[in-house]
């Protein structure tokens, strides 16, 4: 109830409050990681390529860029609890300070998945920058050091994040009924 079909995905969030976010949390990003160097920025695809598109752009800080397919989700509405890399970054992390861009946290599993497999990597540091998390959902708890927005249980579109590759393309945050 309240949330349309996901033909027409109802506005969460509008575009000019996401970018206005987005701003702000790069500034915090900047803040943290002012004086670390050398600092690498991780995009976990296909999700959050706009969101880390939009947030690097807004960081006035050297830094280095890097992608990580991951495929967890495929074409279901819920996490199926394996993950596994498809596209591996190009360049070594080790010594590096890496801050990993998610688009969605929900369950934690896929997230403790990418903090073991860097972890194993060496990094000097290792930082998670989310757009959403879904508090109530996580499996164990999990402390995100950078978070755009707490959300409900709402299956969010848009704005890089899909629902069977559908939707990417909005500026705004939407919400689809979830599927079965």
């Amino acid at each position: 109830m309240g949330i349309e079909r996901p033909d027409n995905p109802r506005c969460l969030i509008p575009e000019e409050r996401l970018r206005f976010r987005v701003k702000e949390l790069a500034k915090e990003v900047e803040e943290y990681y002012q004086g670390k160097d050398p600092v690498v920025a991780i995009c976990v695809l296909k999700g959050a390529f706009v969101f880390y598109s939009d947030l690097i752009r807004s960081i006035d800080l050297p830094m280095s860029c890097d992608f990580l397919g991951l495929s967890s989700y495929g074409n279901r509405p819920k996490n199926s609890g394996e993950s596994k890399i498809t596209l591996d970054l190009t360049n070594s992390i080790a010594g590096k300070h890496v801050l990993l861009v998610e688009d969605v946290v929900d369950s934690g599993t896929t997230l403790q998945f990418l903090l073991q497999s860097l972890a194993a990597r060496k990094p000097a540091s290792l930082k998670v920058c989310t757009l959403f998390l879904k508090p109530h959902t996580l499996r164990s708890p999990f402390e995100i050091d950078f978070v755009g927005f707490q959300i409900g249980d709402e299956y969010v579109v848009g704005y890089g994040i899909d629902y069977a590759e559908r939707y990417r393309g909005l500026s705004y945050i939407g919400a689809v009924e979830r599927p079965l």
